[in-house]
């Protein structure tokens, strides 16, 4: 898939439907309910019926006549990050942000300073020497198979850099800062034969997770993940990844980042007050208790 010159890296869900719309719908699909996952927002309600909060996410709602209503923040507009904010307390980080707080996780796990990139006042300068493993003691599998999760992800701009976050830049593939795009960058250093780097492109993707209220945030980030799978696979090889190999990263997606009310660990508004029967001296007495997630 080649990179775009659009000012925003903005996945186009009619064009990604078309080319494989088995793959599309694995990304709306939420494996806890074995259903879609839900809007979990109102964002959408003035598009008619099926647009509710409540309402599960199908192809046909964001393909189509429809095809453009899911877009990164950087393509909102002012209002609709106002109004995100006040419904969800949405917010967004910067890009040189992301990448502060991910070289501090790679500065414990390495022992090293400075093992991607020197950064600079809102910003950052690839390292283009491989990544070394020499002084941390250990090896670039034990890299690829370490667990990293991104609480309330939104867009999921901490496992993977895209596009800058706010100007809605593409960033090239070789100065991407996510902890997907890191772990892609030490696979492509150290695999040369494709089998193989896909063995352990698949084992990265694998080792990253996120959750997040609402579901179109939850299918963005699916996308951005998928596609940065497929960037790194085609600046590595020169050549798209095949569709049978977009299919079993979709379906790792679908386990990885799911939709989830961060505070009560549940599906979001899935709590409900529950009758319970108890036998007393007096007979049988039922009474309401809260659900699971609220106590």
């Amino acid at each position: 898939m080649a990179q775009r010159t659009s000012l925003y890296q903005d996945i186009q869900e009619n064009k990604l439907f078309a080319y494989t719309p088995e793959v599309f719908k694995m990304l709306l699909r939420d494996k806890t309910t074995r259903k879609n996952v839900i809007w979990g927002t109102d964002a959408y309600t003035d598009l008619g019926e099926g647009y509710g909060c409540r309402d599960e996410v199908t192809a046909r709602k964001v393909t189509g006549f429809f095809g453009n209503i899911i877009k990164p923040r950087s393509a909102k507009t002012q209002e609709e990050q106002s109004d995100r904010v006040k419904d969800k307390a949405e917010v967004f980080t910067p890009s040189w942000v992301c990448n502060k707080q991910n070289n501090l996780i790679d500065d414990a796990w390495f022992g090293t300073s400075g093992n991607f990139n020197t950064e600079k006042e809102q910003g950052w300068i690839t390292n283009t020497e491989p990544v070394c493993f020499a002084q941390s003691g250990k090896m670039w599998q034990d890299y690829v198979k370490e667990n990293r999760i991104e609480i309330t992800c939104g867009e999921a701009p901490y496992l993977a850099s895209r596009y800058d976050t706010i100007t809605g830049e593409i960033i090239p593939v070789k100065d991407r800062i996510g902890l997907l795009d890191r772990k892609l960058r030490i696979v492509s250093e150290n695999v040369q034969a494709e089998p193989e780097w896909y063995k352990w492109a698949k084992r990265a993707i694998q080792s990253v997770y996120g959750f997040d209220w609402q579901g179109d945030n939850i299918l963005l980030a699916r996308e951005n993940l998928l596609y940065t799978f497929m960037e790194h696979y085609e600046n590595k090889f020169g050549v798209p990844a095949i569709k049978e190999y977009l299919k079993e990263i979709a379906n790792v997606l679908s386990w990885n980042i799911w939709q989830m009310d961060g505070l009560k660990f549940v599906v979001p508004y899935s709590c409900h007050d529950e009758e319970v029967t108890e036998e007393t001296l007096l007979g049988k007495e039922t009474k309401k208790v809260s659900c699971e997630g609220c106590r």
